[in-house]
C-alpha cells in the first residue's frame, strides 16, 4: 500500500454524481484543494427518473451549469397527472426562489456534466477509484483520509492500494455508503425506503412538454386487484426516447416482497397507447435501486466525516427526489468547509463543520417529517383510491399538493398555499 504523510487536498469528496460533484465544484470554486474520487468511468448510467424539479434547477443555476436546450437539456412545463379517471395538468409555480420550468436530462450525461463542471473549476477528478474504507487518526479517531484502489471498467482490482489525506472528506456515495457503513454509521430502520425501477423507450412524444404522474399503479388488472403505494412516471428526454419508470415507498426500512419489475410489466401492460411503450421500441433493460428518504442515515457531520446525498438519505419521502438535495447538499458542506478551513484552531473548525447539519435539518428537517406521514397514509390502499378519485377534480387543492409533493414553495411569504407548507414544516419535529 502507497501510505503518504502529507495531505492530498483540503478535502476528498468519495462518489462524483450529481451530490459529490456540487460538493466538489463549490469547494473548488472556493479556493480549496479538491479530490473527487469516482469508482466508474464516465460516461456511466445510474437508475434515476432523470426529471429535475424547479428546485434542482435553481441549484444548477448556482452552479452556473448551461442549461440551454441546446445544452442537451429539455424543458418541461409542470406535471400532467393521471389517477382514478382524472387527467390533470399542473404548472410548476411561479415563485422567486425557483424557476416556473423543470428540466430533464439521462443521467449517463447529466453526471459526466457534471462533474466536468467542478473539474473545470478546479477540483481533480480521479475516475475508476474505489475508496475501500477510512482513515483515521490513532489518537482521536478523527477521519484523516480514506484507502482507495484502481480498478477495471468491471470493477476488479487494477493496482496498489493507496491513502489520499485531507482534513475532511465527504461521503458521497450513494445509497450504499460503504465508507458512512464502515464506520458504524447504519442506516435508521424507522425511516421511509423507496424503491424505483426504469427503462427508457423510443417515443413519438420524447418532445413532451410535462413530466406525466400515473398516480394509480395495479398489481394487476387495473379496478380488479391492489392498488399499491407509489406513482409511475414518463419523463421525455427530447431525444426520441422518454426514462419510464415506477417508484413505491414504505414507511419503515423493512424489505418488500412486491416484485417490482413484474408490478412495471403490468403498468407497462396497460400504458397510454399514443406513447407506443411496445418490446420492440425499449432501449435499455428494467433497471431497479433503493431510495433512502428522510435522513435515514446520520449524523451528517462528525469527526472530519461529511455525509451527503443518498448516503445521507437525503430523498425526499413525498415524491422520490433526491438530485436537488443532493446538489443543495454540496453547495452547504461546500460553505461550512471552507469556513471551517479558514478557522486558526481545531475547535473553531470544527463549530464552523457543526453548521452543516443544522442548515441541511433546518432547512428539511420538518419537510421529511411531514413526508415520513403522508408515507404512512398512502401505504393504505383505500386513502389513496380516495385521493385520486376525490382529490384530483379539486384545482385548488391539487396546486397545494404539486407545490407540497414537489417541495416548491416561498419559504417565507408567498400564497395562503406557501404560508401553509411552510408553517407545517416548522412545526413538526425534525427528521
Amino acid at each position: 500500500m502507497v501510505v503518504g504523510t502529507r495531505d492530498d487536498a483540503d478535502v476528498i469528496v468519495v462518489g462524483a454524481g450529481p451530490t459529490g460533484a456540487s460538493a466538489a465544484y463549490h469547494c473548488a470554486s472556493a479556493g480549496l484543494d479538491v479530490l473527487l474520487l469516482e469508482k466508474a468511468q464516465f460516461p456511466r448510467d445510474k437508475v434515476c427518473g432523470d426529471g429535475l424539479t424547479p428546485r434542482a434547477v435553481a441549484e444548477l443555476v448556482r452552479m452556473g451549469v448551461p442549461i440551454r436546450e441546446q445544452d442537451g437539456w429539455i424543458r418541461n412545463r409542470g406535471l400532467r397527472v393521471l389517477g382514478g379517471g382524472h387527467r390533470l395538468e399542473l404548472p410548476w409555480p411561479e415563485l422567486s426562489s425557483y424557476p416556473s420550468f423543470g428540466l430533464a436530462r439521462a443521467r449517463t450525461s447529466l453526471d459526466q456534466l457534471l462533474a466536468e463542471h467542478a473539474r473545470g473549476a478546479g477540483a481533480k477528478l480521479q475516475e475508476r477509484t474505489s475508496v475501500t474504507g477510512a482513515v483515521r487518526d490513532e489518537r482521536t479517531g478523527r477521519v484523516v483520509g480514506v484507502t482507495a484502489r484502481p480498478v477495471d471498467a468491471a470493477g476488479r482490482r487494477a493496482g496498489e492500494d493507496t491513502v489520499y489525506r485531507a482534513p475532511v472528506v465527504i461521503e458521497a456515495g450513494g445509497v450504499s455508503a460503504r465508507l458512512a457503513t464502515g464506520l458504524g454509521l447504519a442506516k435508521r430502520e424507522d425511516r421511509p425506503m423507496g424503491v424505483a425501477v426504469r427503462t427508457y423507450f423510443r417515443t413519438p412524444r420524447h418532445d413532451d412538454a410535462w413530466m406525466e404522474s400515473h398516480l394509480e399503479l395495479w398489481s394487476g388488472e387495473p379496478g380488479r386487484s391492489d392498488l399499491m403505494p407509489g406513482y409511475g412516471w414518463i419523463f421525455a428526454l427530447g431525444d426520441g426516447t422518454a426514462n419510464v419508470g415506477l417508484g413505491a415507498v414504505s414507511s419503515t426500512a423493512a424489505a418488500t416482497k412486491v416484485d417490482y419489475k413484474e408490478l412495471f410489466a403490468a403498468w407497462m401492460a396497460n400504458a397510454p397507447a399514443e406513447w407506443e411503450f411496445t418490446p420492440e421500441n425499449q432501449v435499455a433493460p428494467v433497471r431497479g435501486a433503493a431510495l433512502p428518504m428522510g435522513f435515514n442515515r446520520g449524523p451528517l457531520y462528525g469527526n472530519g466525516l461529511l455525509l451527503a446525498g443518498d448516503a445521507a438519505g437525503m430523498v425526499s419521502p413525498f415524491n422520490g427526489e433526491g438530485i436537488a438535495y443532493g446538489l443543495q447538499a454540496g453547495r452547504v458542506a461546500a460553505d461550512a468547509i471552507s469556513q471551517g478551513l479558514a478557522r486558526g484552531t481545531a475547535a473553531g473548525r470544527e463549530r464552523a463543520l457543526a453548521t452543516y447539519q443544522r442548515r441541511m435539518k433546518d432547512d428539511l428537517g420538518g419537510y421529511y417529517t411531514l413526508g415520513r406521514v403522508f408515507v404512512t397514509l398512502i401505504e393504505h390502499p383505500q386513502v389513496m383510491r380516495l385521493c385520486t378519485r376525490y382529490g384530483l377534480p379539486r384545482p385548488l387543492l391539487m396546486k397545494f399538493v404539486l407545490k407540497l409533493l414537489s417541495d416548491c414553495y416561498e419559504p417565507h411569504g408567498g400564497d395562503w398555499v406557501d404560508r401553509t407548507i411552510a408553517g407545517l414544516s416548522r412545526i413538526v419535529p425534525d427528521a
